[in-house]
């Protein structure tokens, strides 16, 4: 770890700064920041450096599908038969496979400029439904790839019991993935151990179709106070049709009547949210999970951003799927579906923000450290050290404003542009490059040779 770094432009919590070195404190956090200091005796940065972008949902197996689920065999193709493909996939994997994957997707974060990432983990069991004899075997999987590729995580175990609302069976392809609430607080309780330093621990609940409100009240009368916890809902209109069906009432309006929602909580997707849920979840204070690739690759719909944003509402974006793992991506995407959706230009801004760029990013840094529950997202004394720096030598970050630089990357950039990736004060990218990234290649696609063979 170097003592400090010296970056002729840095994003810090006021705005953009010239001349500033960020001290690192040996645990792995920002001891100190000094704008208007000189570079003497300090590591020069490479470009601008801006705080690591939080990846706030994530399921990491997904990655080895990504793509090859493009073929029109279906003329009412959608997320429901995207699903039973997902399904013949999950059949097959075994630890060491998904291992293999969250590693090779994690470095392709880190490439991409997460430095954070919070792993919405639903696959708990063996091929036959079975625990393992640890059953929190797959999970640690997953935080060896966290811990080895150098990302931070907050590990969220997925809580899955049912196959449909009203405590519908589930299907024999759901099986690798279910708890009752015992099983499930047992699994939370056997994982906090594990759970320090660059990886925290969180809970989740699948969705309000796969888990009883008498379950996941349960949970959360059983589980750590002060954990964030995580749900899907609202994602497909289907969803929200038989919420209504069995409840008489919509998804995040049940959510909302039945248990206390606050800024604890993050709800994934939020696609379908009429304007009474708009309001309720602005003032709850909860952030909503945007993932706009993964949303649009699956035809869920667009979020109605605009309105949500306008009633002071928090968010933060995931990669979900993994369709793509970069943050411009993301972002652009977010943005350009308000674009689409209401036939105008530059939807998202606010709080004296009016560049988009620098709003969108800024927006998700803290949507994204609320729902993480880890000290991240700012570059400022206390918090840990997790920057990204974008190439100064490129020629799209010449001879512009600083205030232009985030907008420069989102909208009319590529991953190349992130440089160099510090995680808890360690250089876990350098020069575009992590040091493990072909042998994590190689492990990634022998796994999914294995997992595509007839």
């Amino acid at each position: 770890m170097v003592p400090a770094i010296f970056a002729e432009q840095a994003l810090l919590p006021t705005g953009w700064a010239r001349n500033v070195a960020i001290d690192l404190a040996p645990d792995g956090s920002i001891a100190g920041v000094r704008a208007g200091a000189s570079p003497e005796g300090l590591q020069r940065a490479n470009g601008p450096v801006i705080p690591g972008m939080i990846n706030l949902h994530s399921h990491a197996f997904q990655r080895a599908m990504a793509g090859l689920a493009e073929v029109a065999l279906n003329p009412d193709d959608s997320f429901w038969s995207w699903r039973e493909l997902m399904y013949r996939l999950v059949g097959r994997l075994e630890p060491d496979q998904v291992g293999a994957i969250a590693a090779y997707l994690y470095i392709d974060m880190l490439k991409g400029g997460y430095t954070s990432v919070a792993e919405f983990h639903y696959l708990h069991h063996d091929t036959d439904g079975k625990p393992y004899s640890d059953p929190a075997e797959m999970s640690r999987c997953l935080l060896t790839a966290a811990e080895a590729t150098g990302i931070r995580m907050t590990l969220l175990p997925v809580m899955y019991a049912q196959g449909g609302f009203g405590g519908k069976p589930p299907s024999a392809a759901q099986r690798r993935f279910t708890h009752d609430p015992e099983a499930y607080l047992a699994l939370l309780e056997r994982l906090e151990p594990a759970c320090n330093g660059r990886l925290a621990l969180g809970a989740s609940f699948h969705s309000l179709r796969a888990v009883t409100p008498d379950e996941i009240t349960a949970v959360l009368q059983g589980m750590k106070p002060g954990l964030p916890i995580h749900i899907h809902i609202a994602e497909q209109q289907k969803e929200v049709d038989d919420c209504q069906a069995w409840s008489g009432r919509r998804p995040i309006e049940l959510l909302y009547d039945r248990w206390n929602v606050d800024e604890r909580w993050c709800l994934i997707h939020a696609t379908h949210a009429d304007g009474g849920e708009i309001e309720r979840m602005a003032k709850s204070g909860a952030v909503v999970g945007i993932c706009p690739t993964t949303e649009a690759n699956l035809g869920d719909g667009i979020f109605p951003a605009v309105a949500y944003t306008d009633a002071g509402g928090r968010f933060g974006i995931g990669s979900d799927s993994h369709v793509s793992v970069t943050v411009f991506e993301e972002l652009r995407w977010l943005e350009y579906g308000q674009r689409l959706k209401h036939e105008r230009r530059n939807r998202l801004h606010g709080g004296g923000q009016n560049n988009i760029g620098g709003y969108l990013y800024g927006a998700a840094l803290a949507g994204g450290t609320q729902a993480l529950g880890q000290r991240v997202g700012r570059i400022e004394a206390g918090c840990r050290a997790d920057l990204v720096v974008l190439d100064g030598r490129h020629p799209l970050l010449a001879n512009i404003k600083a205030d232009d630089i985030l907008s420069r990357w989102i909208f009319a950039g590529a991953i190349r542009m992130v440089r160099d990736v510090m995680v808890a004060g360690d250089w876990v990218i350098q020069d575009s490059r992590h040091p493990d990234e072909i042998e994590a290649g190689r492990a990634f696609a022998a796994s999914v040779r294995i997992l595509l063979e007839d």
